[in-house]
Parts: structure tokens; sequence; C-alpha cells
């Protein structure tokens, strides 16, 4: 799955909605899903960023996608639920969720974390992924197999020092993967988590500013994993937390 090859086409029919798709990570793979075929419903803060990843999508012929203007900090279940009736009117169904969009906040000790850089932190990391996603459970339901992918990290499965905001809402995404996948064990929808490890994207340099950004791999070098768990290949995979650069 670390070296998938996806046919071509591998994703057509396919409606696959991807958060912060504006740049980073969540803009190379609505790109690669779209390569593949994908309608790719782009969601992100900054509509500009959405355009241009609509423009590049539409340049290199793929499907034309949808844009969907939206801010996690401040957007209600209604905001979701509103989402999920235009997806399932327009669409029919939704065959893919890639949970992308995540906040850093900043890097300190625990002591010294500000309630509502917590707040924020938690919001746009857990509270949002479970609104978006329990509004959108009744459309991915309706598609013949559906995948969800939340991403992870690192110090979601073993914390760190000053990472503490963070980490803790990647415990809590993983968490609620395995309570998804566990409670629809036998349906048509499959659960999982990718920890893009140490990637070449904005954030990466926020945490580690001193860093050589050569040194990392690019978003489009960890596609395999995100194309792998998105095609009907992964059909039989949930409740699984995957490193899309595993250590060899």
């Amino acid at each position: 799955m670390f070296d998938y090859q996806p046919k071509t086409n591998e994703l057509r029919d396919k409606v696959i909605l991807v958060t912060g798709a504006g740049d980073g990570i969540g803009k190379v793979a609505a790109k690669t899903y779209a390569s593949l075929g994908a309608t790719v419903i782009l969601l992100g803060r900054t509509t500009s960023k959405l355009e241009t990843t609509y423009d590049e999508i539409i340049a290199d012929q793929g499907p034309e996608p949808a844009i969907v203007p939206l801010d996690l900090k401040g957007a209600t279940l209604s905001h979701y639920q509103q989402m999920n009736a235009t997806i399932e009117q327009e669409f029919g169904h939704l065959d893919g969720l890639l949970h992308n969009a995540s906040l850093l906040g900043h890097l300190r000790p625990f002591s010294q974390i500000p309630l509502d850089e917590w707040q924020e932190v938690m919001q746009v990391n857990v509270t949002a992924e479970f609104m978006m996603t329990q509004a959108l459970l009744p459309t991915l339901q309706k598609a013949e197999k559906a995948s969800i992918i939340f991403t992870s990290s690192g110090v979601g499965r073993k914390g760190r020092a000053h990472w503490g905001s963070y980490a803790v809402s990647k415990f809590a995404t993983e968490g609620m993967m395995q309570v998804l996948a566990d409670e629809f064990e036998n349906s048509s929808m499959r659960f999982n988590c990718i920890n893009p490890g140490a990637t070449r994207t904005d954030m990466r340099a926020s945490a580690y500013p001193g860093e050589d950004p050569k040194t990392l791999k690019t978003p489009e070098q960890i596609m395999p994993l995100y194309c792998y768990l998105m095609s009907d290949a992964s059909a039989e995979t949930t409740g699984q937390s995957l490193d899309a650069q595993p250590k060899r």
C-alpha cells in the first residue's frame, strides 16, 4: 500500500471531499484524486487558494471540482448539515472524505497553553471533524464503498513535550476513527488514519523553523497511501492507523 500505483481513472465516478484543499497535502491530494477521475469537493478557509486548486485541476483536464469556502473555527453543525444536503442534491452520494485540515497552535509548555488557543485547536482538529463526519454520514452511506480518512501524527500516538494542544487533539482523532470503524464495521464505510510524517509543508516549517525543507519528502511523494485508502483496493481496510512514511 505504501508503493501503491493506482490505475488510470481508478477513482472515476467517485465524489471526494478534501478539507484544507487550498495548499499543502490537501491541495496535492485533491489534484491527485482528480487526476484519477474523481470529482473533488474543495473545502478550505481561503477562497483564492481553493480557486487556484480548482484552476490547476481544470488545466490538468480533471473533472470540474466544487468549491466550499468554510472556516472550521466558526462553522456550526448547521453549516455541515446544509453542506451535506447540497452534496446529496448535487451528487446523490459521497464516496470519500479526507480530513486533512489541522491547526498546530504554538509549541509551548503545557502549563503555558492559553485556554483560547487550546479551544481553537480542539475546535478545528476535533470538534469540526466530529460535526462534519456526523452530518455527512447519511450521504456517505449511500456510496457503494465509502472511505473516510483522518489525519493523525506521531505525537498523536506518543505524547511529546511542548506539543500539548496539537498532540492531545491527534490522540482524540485516533480515538474518533477507532470508534467509527468499530461502529460501522459491517457497513459500506471504512475509517482509517494517516500519519503523513515529516513532509514539506507550511505547518512543518512553523514547527521546525531551522529545518532544511529539502531534506523532507514532498506531499506528492507520500500520495501512494492516500490513493490506496481512497481506492476500492482498500475496501477491507478499516480501523487502521498507517504511516505514509513507514520506517524500513
